[in-house]
C-alpha cells in the first residue's frame, strides 16, 4: 500500500522536534496524523461561545496564569492538500481550574503564529467543567490569507461529553502521558 501524502508529510515534520514547555516533543507513531486523502475535509467549525475576548497577548505559556493540572497542547496547521501553513495565527482561551473565564484580563488567553513547519503549541492547564459544558478549549485558527476557523477542542472519554450538545468526537485531542508530562495534540486542516 502506497503511503498517503499526509503520512509522508507527518513523518517528515516529525523528524524535526517540536518544543513544548521546556521539553522536546517528536511526534510519536501513536500521535501520527490521520491518513490524508485529496480533498480532506477541513476541521469542523464550532461556536465561539460568550467568553471570547479580542486582543489577547501573543504568548505560549498560559500555565503561569494559575494553578491546575498542567498540559501542553500542540499540533500542526495544514491546508487541505496536507501542506503546512507557516504564519497561521492560532488563538486559545479557556476556563480556569474552577470553571471560570477571566473576562477582565487575559488569564488563560493567548495566541501565536505557526512556525515554518506549521507547528503550534501552548503550555497551559486542564480547564474545569462548568454547568452545561464538558472540558474544552476554545480555538481560532487564521490562515495567512485571512480565512478564520473558530472551533473547540475536547478531551476524549470525559463523562460530560455525552451531556454537552456542542461536543463532537472529531474535535478530540489525542492524549499522551510520559515522563515529561501530559500533552494533547490536534492537527487543524484549514
Amino acid at each position: 500500500m502506497r503511503p498517503s501524502r499526509r503520512r509522508l508529510l507527518t513523518t517528515a515534520l516529525a523528524a524535526s522536534v517540536l518544543p513544548l514547555a521546556g521539553r522536546s516533543w517528536a511526534a510519536a507513531p501513536k500521535l501520527a496524523t490521520p491518513v490524508c486523502d485529496d480533498g480532506d475535509e477541513p476541521t469542523k467549525a464550532g461556536t465561539e461561545g460568550p467568553f471570547f475576548k479580542a486582543d489577547a497577548p501573543m504568548r505560549q505559556d498560559l500555565a503561569a496564569d494559575g494553578a491546575g493540572e498542567r498540559l501542553s497542547v500542540g499540533g500542526f496547521v495544514l491546508d487541505r492538500q496536507c501542506r503546512p501553513l507557516a504564519g497561521a495565527a492560532v488563538q486559545i482561551w479557556h476556563a480556569d481550574a474552577d470553571g471560570r473565564y477571566d473576562n477582565r484580563g487575559y488569564r488563560f488567553r493567548g495566541w501565536q503564529r505557526t512556525d515554518e513547519a506549521g507547528r503550534w503549541w501552548f503550555s497551559t492547564i486542564v480547564p474545569a467543567v462548568y454547568p452545561g459544558r464538558t472540558r474544552h478549549y476554545h480555538m481560532k485558527v487564521e490562515r495567512p490569507s485571512g480565512d478564520m476557523l473558530t472551533t473547540q477542542l475536547f478531551f476524549p472519554g470525559e463523562p460530560g461529553n455525552a451531556r454537552d450538545w456542542l461536543y463532537d468526537s472529531r474535535l478530540d485531542l489525542r492524549m499522551l502521558d510520559d515522563a515529561a508530562g501530559r500533552m494533547g495534540r490536534f492537527d487543524f486542516i484549514v
